[in-house]
């Protein structure tokens, strides 16, 4: 599911070039290259340029299912069977804490997507597009490697 959805995601450019991470041609490299370019022209072009450099801790359990479906649905125009596939995937989720000998839950997951899967940094990614677009309209240079964002 994961080949078809960044296939689908690739093909009608639903994902910004800015977005490196989990996808072919878009590693650390290319995202620093980027970001260096960037700065160079700038003090070249004698700009003022300003690196900012935002670290999302944990930022996979921050995925709110519901949004993350609507982002699914209505920005990467999955429908059907495959938007049930993937409310099937994120659904009916539970997770246990054991410290020592003691153990809590199960406690129903509403948020995050599954770590450790293939899928899991693919859904995260189309998540995090709205903010790529968000920026976009302040004219603002900026790049995403994962859940860093320069």
């Amino acid at each position: 599911m994961a080949k078809r959805f960044i296939g689908h995601a690739e093909k009608y450019k639903l994902l910004s070039n800015r977005q490196s991470a989990y996808r072919s041609h878009h590693s650390t490299e290319t995202a620093v290259v980027a970001v260096h370019n960037n700065l160079v022209r700038a003090i070249d072009d004698h700009n003022v340029s300003a690196l900012v450099l935002l670290d999302l801790s944990a930022a996979f359990d921050t995925v709110d299912h519901d949004i993350l479906l609507n982002v699914i649905e209505t920005r990467f125009g999955v429908g059907g069977d495959a938007l049930k596939w993937f409310q099937s995937y994120l659904s009916g989720r539970s997770q246990t804490f054991q410290v020592g000998v003691e153990q809590s839950g199960p406690y129903t997951v509403t948020c995050s997507v599954p770590q450790g899967s293939v899928l899991g940094p693919q859904e995260f990614i189309a998540y995090m597009e709205d903010l790529s677009w968000c920026i976009d309209q302040h004219s603002v240079q900026h790049y995403i490697y994962a859940d860093d964002i320069q």
